[in-house]
């Protein structure tokens, strides 16, 4: 797997261009009537002209080269090094005569931007930055001009360093692997990262120093890339995870992911050995929440059980304690107090376990306290929170491990919703209501993505749900086929029961369904024929899986039509992406729907 960060790429090399410091080179053009600067070791690893040119001449006595090429326009020189400097070419309004000046001007200048900056920086010639790593152990050198524009850590630490006697600038990032490192290097200079074979593991350290190095770009690709395909690694390291991930405050993506997990299973946090270290930015994110399945009484012992530990100098027994010890730990948990339910306790929790702690309260909040529970229906001021939803009476055990969600695409909100529809409810399901099972047959990124992995597995069974998790977006769309998939016969299956969706999901904000049209059942669904399920996946009339490579994420062949023909409505606007007709996957799972029996 590699992933590309071109445009990042090219845009801080754009800004390296145009900033104006640090620049070695001159080039004067239009008889010298105008000048440009530059960096000779982008340029000589851009264009083999201006290696040549650079080792032939001295520098003058500000150690500037100058370069003179009197017969080019500053117009054409200005695109030249536009193109060598973020590999783009702007020709947008230019004039027939002007492109055919910059080919022939061109001609000698133009290479790959990311393999010509991948030579540089393995080529070891004129650094002037040494980054030690494994407790120095290891080392890599750089150039400062390429780091501080790629980089806005790299950009501080060069101006507070020194350079020693050779010139050279050392930044020690002793905690860093080389390996870790080596790629991160690969990503500032080529915007390539290659983890072909890597351990998720690997992506996961790596992931938290491309935070550190405030690579946002990478950073937030594999974040998503985590969560996406390795959801299973994520639950099974979830303690390991939750600590980093708060302590940087930077991965929002996470943070949400693994707050629905503790939401469902708070044991894993808040009975953890290492509950107390936990971040108070990530205690805060729990106890903001809804649905958060824990007693109140027992979060509130939770939070003064953290709240104590963060100040060693408390006395152990609650009665040797004087009006500064409550203060101390007031000012500890501000942040924490105003989340907690307190108008849902009871009498007896208020006085056995909140009474005791008063002094840390708001003295307003602890008369609204004593009040409401007097007069429940006298009003205060203090502000009410709702009720956690659906309380749980007790933590479950400790060694109870979370079970594994059943779809990492949908959820059961999902499959609620999925089941009105088969069974054409106008009142929908509940969670607590939903007369079917989602039983899985086929998951992409276990099963694999070739399209004849569909029909060798679905061969056969009736009553199914293809679900399709759209590449770069929040759209989940699908289809429902209530008879047989069958690869062993060509052609167009009638029915009149099969439908297609689009379902609400982060930014998606309604769920769309879209059932086959009374006069075009006999085009409701269609088994391939025995060559096309090389390439051809699952089709719904206006929906379909395809890929021309035979995998369905390495292209975006998949389809949904961009107007209504066999199916009543559109499940995908044009507003969805670029191309609203073709698109890629990440993942795709395949459910057969099952009844209970009551």
């Amino acid at each position: 797997m590699s992933l590309n960060f071109f445009d990042k790429l090219s845009q801080n090399l754009i800004e390296l261009l145009n900033d104006g410091d640090d620049y070695n080179v001159i080039i004067e053009v239009e008889n010298k009537e105008k000048s440009f600067t530059a960096h000779s070791n982008v340029l000589k690893f851009r264009s083999s002209y201006f290696r040549r040119e650079l080792e032939n001449i001295q520098p003058n006595e500000n150690n500037i080269k100058i370069i003179i090429k009197s017969s080019i326009s500053a117009q054409i020189f200005n695109v030249i090094l536009q193109y060598i400097y973020g590999g783009i070419v702007d020709l947008e309004n230019s004039e027939t005569r002007f492109i055919y000046d910059l080919i022939k001007m061109s001609l000698n200048f133009f290479d790959k931007l990311s393999q010509n900056l991948i030579e540089l920086l393995n080529d070891g010639d004129d650094y002037n930055v040494i980054i030690e790593v494994e407790n120095k152990e290891k080392s890599f050198t750089a150039h400062s001009n390429v780091l501080k524009f790629r980089s806005s850590y790299f950009r501080r630490e060069l101006e507070n360093i020194q350079p020693n006697e050779n010139n050279i600038k050392i930044i020690i990032k002793s905690s860093i692997s080389a390996q870790i490192f080596n790629v991160i290097l690969q990503y500032i200079y080529g915007g390539i990262v290659d983890l072909e074979n890597s351990e998720t593991r690997f992506i996961y350290d790596l992931m938290l120093a491309a935070d550190e190095f405030e690579l946002e770009e990478l950073n937030n690709k594999l974040e998503t890339l985590l969560i996406e395909t390795k959801g299973s690694w994520l639950r099974t390291h979830f303690s390991l995870v939750y600590h980093s991930i708060f302590s940087q405050n930077n991965f929002q993506k996470l943070e949400k992911f693994c707050n629905y997990i503790v939401a469902k299973y708070p044991h894993l946090i808040f009975e953890s050995d290492d509950f107390t270290s936990l971040e108070e930015s990530a205690l805060v994110s729990l106890l903001k929440r809804n649905d958060l399945q824990i007693e109140e009484i027992k979060i509130w012992d939770y939070v003064i059980k953290w709240g104590i530990a963060q100040t060693s100098t408390l006395p152990t027994n609650l009665d040797d304690w004087i009006t500064e010890n409550f203060f101390i730990l007031k000012t500890t948990l501000q942040q924490c107090l105003p989340h907690i339910r307190y108008f849902h306790l009871s009498s007896a929790e208020i006085v056995d376990k909140i009474k005791p702690y008063k002094k840390i309260l708001k003295k307003k909040l602890w008369g609204d306290i004593k009040l409401h529970l007097m007069v429940p229906d006298r009003p205060i001021e203090s502000t009410i929170l709702p009720p956690r939803s659906v309380l749980v009476t007790e933590l479950h055990p400790r060694a109870e491990e979370p079970e594994e969600s059943f779809s990492t695409i949908i959820s059961e909100e999902h499959a609620a919703e999925i089941s009105t529809w088969i069974d054409r409810k106008t009142t929908e399901y509940t969670l607590t209501n939903i007369p079917y099972k989602f039983e899985l047959i086929l998951c992409g990124t276990q099963d694999g993505f070739a399209p004849q992995t569909f029909w060798n597995i679905c061969h056969g069974h009736v009553g199914t749900v293809v679900l399709v998790k759209v590449k770069g977006t929040d759209e989940i769309i699908g289809g429902y086929n209530p008879v047989a998939w069958d690869k062993n016969t060509y052609g167009w299956i009638k029915t009149k029961d099969s439908f297609i969706f689009s379902l609400k999901n982060g930014d998606i904000q309604n769920s769309i369904l879209s059932r086959v049209k009374t006069a075009n059942t006999q085009y409701a669904v269609f088994n391939r024929s025995e060559d096309d399920q090389i390439k051809g996946g699952p089709h719904f009339g206006d929906f379909w899986m395809y890929s021309k490579k035979s995998n369905f994420t390495l292209d975006d062949s998949c389809f949904c039509r961009s107007y209504g023909n066999d199916y009543e409505k559109l499940i995908r606007s044009s507003s969805s992406s670029s191309s609203p007709s073709y698109f890629p996957i990440i993942n795709y799972e395949v459910f057969k729907i099952v009844r209970k029996i009551i």
